[in-house]
């Protein structure tokens, strides 16, 4: 690990001290910028930052800025966050950091800074001398970090931070007169924003509805590049897992269909594409041979360094393992990409939908999921669903290999999900209950864990969400722990194979690795899901 450690932050340096650095970070597309920042961290990448283009940055702050608070949940304005990107930018210079900051969304500005500071107007504040020679003192702030600024009184609500947000603005009243201006506006009435007490408590307060403001815009931007948001990834994939695979027809999914009428007019990008359009205000003839080259050559060292995926184009191109496992859907998309290009180009967007769905919808391990391990599932969903495909809905008896030219993947990846939600979530489930039903242990305590397990499980599998039980599943943890890894897998949103499942069939001695797993792409793994299950009981009334 040391090793690997040394190798990475040199390319960083590599990169760092690359003598066309200024005309190769402009046109990175956002998303390789987000993806160095979170590798080497926001603080090791200021440099890189103070070259990005408004644009870029812009693009950045909808992927960094907002976090969910629990895998597949909803995604929140992370001001904490913002505060460091202040730091970070300040570091290059108050005057490049107010200049970044003068180029993004006021709104923005207003809604974070409103988290981490309170404005008020001088005169509003300050202590004045009445008509009749009265002295009225002005408002007292206690100990409070504050400062005055351009008209306004700026106090700190919270210390953190305070430094860099108290240059960024007065650099801000220096150069960028107007922005500040709108910005000391905006946090001024958000500053004053209390509810009245009327009775309408449920109205958002203008805080609220500012991020809410600020959120439905994100959602509309993030929907034109083609991402799909947490709550409509969870819609997807609960309808999804529960088609009659006995009913006449596959059913159509209503959010995947509204995705794809939302998008069907933009062109499609190059999903392995790491390079951006030119930065506003240059034309190709500034840029030259050479910094072309300097592009390629410092994705090139991102791609070794494994900050940036080799992508594998749309299952073209995957290792030999991988291969064997998905060898019915690299079939059919060979096949659609060698005889309709239409077809492969429409089969490759379903799958970055259903990556995208995977990511922002679900979990593996009650972790968020990475880009490879989404497409890794995608694909391993959507061989199951070849191999699972009811013969009622076609007319030959097996899938061929043209099958993807005249089907669709949200289909196939339907059937597929519902195979691995009942064939082995739910299986796994209620053959959980049936074990500890009969399952008696001498202690009093781990039996009461055993029988609150069986009840919370019982409940779960009845409602089709067996994953929810997953912190009763200790109660398996105290008789066998490589069972009790193996269960979660099983039973987990997305059901996977734990190494600790095959190892538990044969009995082996040797050490498991607590995170490896692999995604269940055929029926013959689910049979050795089923074969764990059966030895289930015996296994833990041994102990």
């Amino acid at each position: 690990m040391a090793k690997l450690t040394r190798r990475v932050d040199r390319t960083l340096d590599r990169i760092l001290d690359h003598p066309q650095l200024a005309q190769v970070v402009p046109r990175l597309q956002p998303e390789v910028l987000h993806r160095v920042i979170e590798h080497y961290g926001l603080e090791a990448c200021s440099e890189i930052v103070a070259l990005a283009s408004p644009e870029q940055l812009r693009r950045v702050f909808d992927l960094d800025l907002w976090r969910a608070d629990q895998p597949s949940g909803d995604e929140r304005f992370d001001d904490e966050r913002f505060g460091v990107w202040l730091e970070v930018m300040v570091e290059s210079g108050a005057d490049v950091a107010a200049r970044t900051l003068a180029a993004i969304d006021a709104q923005l500005a207003i809604a974070a800074l409103a988290r981490h500071v309170q404005v008020f107007d001088y005169s509003a504040v300050a202590s004045f001398t009445s008509l009749d020679g009265g002295e009225s003192p002005g408002r007292t702030f206690g100990g409070t970090l504050r400062c005055e600024i351009g008209g306004y009184v700026v106090v700190a609500r919270r210390a953190d931070h305070w430094d860099a947000i108290a240059l960024v603005l007065n650099a801000l009243v220096e150069g960028h007169h107007a922005y500040f201006t709108e910005v000391m506006q905006g946090c001024r009435r958000l500053s004053n924003s209390l509810p009245e007490i009327d009775g309408l408590d449920d109205l958002m307060t203008d805080d609220a509805q500012v991020m809410f403001d600020l959120s439905i815009d994100r959602e509309g931007r993030r929907d034109a590049q083609g991402y799909v948001t947490p709550a409509e990834a969870r819609a997807f994939l609960q309808m999804a897992r529960k088609i009659d695979l006995g009913g006449a027809a596959c059913p159509q999914n209503p959010v995947a269909l509204a995705y794809f009428r939302a998008v069907e007019h933009q062109a499609a990008p190059d999903p392995g594409s790491v390079v951006a359009d030119l930065p506003q205000g240059q034309t190709p003839s500034d840029v030259t041979e050479a910094s072309s080259e300097a592009v390629v050559e410092v994705v090139d060292w991102l791609q070794e360094a494994g900050v940036l995926r080799h992508e594998p184009r749309a299952l073209l191109d995957v290792p030999q393992k991988s291969a064997r496992q998905l060898s019915r859907l690299q079939a059919c998309m060979r096949f659609a990409h060698d005889t309709s290009q239409a077809a492969f180009a429409m089969r490759t967007g379903e799958l970055a939908f259903l990556a995208n769905a995977i990511m922002a919808g679900s979990s593996v391990q009650s972790r968020p999921f990475t880009a490879d391990e989404a497409s890794n599932a995608v694909a391993a969903v959507c061989n199951l669903g070849l191999e699972n495909w009811p013969a009622a809905w076609s007319a030959a008896q097996e899938v061929s290999e043209d099958f993807l030219v005249g089907h669709d993947l949200i289909a196939v990846f339907q059937v597929g999900w519902t195979t691995l939600h009942q064939n082995v979530c739910l299986y796994s489930a209620a053959h959980i209950v049936e074990a500890l039903t009969a399952l008696r242990c001498v202690d009093r305590e781990t039996q009461g864990s055993i029988n609150g397990l069986r009840i919370a499980m019982s409940k779960q599998w009845r409602a089709g969400t067996p994953w929810l039980a997953r912190d009763a599943l200790e109660a398996i943890a105290i008789l066998d722990m490589p069972a009790w890894a193996a269960l979660l897998g099983l039973t987990s949103e997305f059901p996977v194979l734990h190494a600790a499942l095959r190892a538990s069939i044969s009995a082996s001695a040797s050490a498991i690795d607590a995170s490896a797993f692999e995604f269940i792409s055929e029926n013959r793994q689910i049979e050795v899901a089923h074969e764990f299950m059966r030895i289930l009981p015996d296994r833990l009334g041994a102990l």
